[in-house]
């Protein structure tokens, strides 16, 4: 948000403008912020979630799948950066700070604690979740209490 801002500011919906050494020195300096601050939170979270969320039975489906979008992403975000950089300007900045608040919100309400939970017992706590109880089928969460007490 505080570099799209200063581009903002700088360079307004024409494009016309330029930072001095000290400003563009700032700058650089949030971006480095913002990258790192990403690479150690949400970045990881992507590759770390999936394979704690996933039960033994779809864990490695589930672990695929994620790989796959993640690049499909990855490819896609990389196609269209620089033409929208064009057409949204300093907007863009606005853009993907709006979906790291989509993704806050969706991980505060969707995503269930997981912590202490052991693996065999996921589906327990996806079938006691408020939202996602009504997905998982109540078999599928007998066979997990049923393991899960046979497991020494």
């Amino acid at each position: 948000i505080v570099v799209g801002v200063m581009i903002g500011l700088k360079f307004g919906l024409n494009g016309e403008g330029s930072f001095k050494k000290g400003e563009a020195d700032l700058l650089l300096v949030f971006i480095c912020l913002y990258v790192a601050a990403f690479a150690w939170s949400w970045g990881p979270l992507g590759w770390l979630v999936p394979s704690e969320i996933c039960s033994l039975e779809v864990r490695p489906a589930g672990q695929a799948i994620n790989v796959a979008v993640n690049m499909l992403f990855t490819f896609l975000i990389a196609q269209v950066f620089l033409s929208m950089l064009c057409h949204l300007k300093f907007g863009l900045f606005f853009f993907f700070g709006a979906w790291v608040l989509v993704m806050t919100i969706f991980i505060a309400f969707l995503l269930p604690e997981t912590k202490n939970v052991p693996v065999e017992e996921m589906n327990l706590v996806w079938k006691s979740h408020w939202f996602w109880n009504s997905y998982i089928p109540d078999d599928i969460v007998g066979a997990s209490a049923h393991n899960a007490k046979a497991a020494p």
